[in-house]
């Protein structure tokens, strides 16, 4: 069921989460189970947006056995955030996002890619309900949920508790079964809290220094795209200029 601002309990989801309106994140789709598609179905889900690149998207052997009917109702689309194996973002990053310090660096190489997603998002708002994901639920996600927070009036505290939650829920996943590889790792929380106060505040602080609106309009997200993601998130419409 929906608890705005706070949990989604999605049978096989991990890390989800409501962000605003009818904008939802969490981790890799392929942990749901058909009962899960069901639940978020019924929450309102009509689109699935995923924001990892092509190459991530693959099943695991531990991934529940789910029918296509199970997603019928809901429309799937690729948005990726980021180039893969781009030479500038990777030699700042990483072989991928992990930590806020580099959202500012994602949206200046790949703002194209940012407005996709939320071309993405305005096609989904006469759909109903979206759920952005990327791998754990926490960075891509997370730029992207943040930048969703921001036009929706969230308060600089509230963006970064909702970075601060996804983290927490993804390095409980990893206590309970183990991180995906090497690059990650459980922190216990003498670790992770310290870590997390900065990151969510470096997580504020890109979203407040990039300014949402004025960055999707400049990069080729027209006024009426915007406003159907204003509507989606449950924000006021772009003022027309007199």
């Amino acid at each position: 069921m929906r608890k705005p601002g706070g949990s989604m309990d999605w049978h096989g989801a991990v890390n989800a989460w409501h962000v605003a309106g009818g904008v939802y994140r969490m981790g890799r789709w392929e942990w749901l189970t058909e009962a899960g598609w069901q639940q978020a179905y019924d929450d309102g889900i009509r689109t699935v947006i995923d924001l990892r690149n092509a190459a991530e998207a693959r099943r695991r052997s531990t991934d529940p056995v789910v029918g296509g009917a199970a997603w019928s109702g809901m429309t799937v689309v690729s948005a990726p955030t980021e180039e893969p194996n781009h030479p500038q973002f990777t030699a700042v990053a990483g072989p991928y996002l992990n930590d806020p310090a580099h959202y500012a660096e994602n949206a200046r190489l790949f703002p194209g890619k940012l407005v996709g997603v939320f071309k993405e998002l305005a096609a989904a708002s006469a759909r109903g309900g979206a759920v952005l994901h990327c791998a754990a639920g926490r960075d891509r996600s997370g730029m992207v949920a943040a930048m969703v927070q921001d036009l929706a009036g969230d308060s600089r505290q509230d963006i970064a508790d909702g970075y601060r939650r996804a983290a927490r829920g993804i390095n409980e996943r990893y206590r309970t079964h183990g991180p995906p590889h090497a690059r990650e790792r459980y922190l216990p929380e003498d670790e992770l809290g310290p870590l997390l106060q900065s990151r969510g505040e470096a997580v504020a602080h890109f979203v407040r220094t990039l300014d949402t609106r004025a960055f999707l309009l400049a990069n080729g997200l027209s006024v009426p795209e915007l406003d159907a993601v204003l509507s989606l998130c449950g924000a006021a419409r772009v003022k027309e200029p007199q």
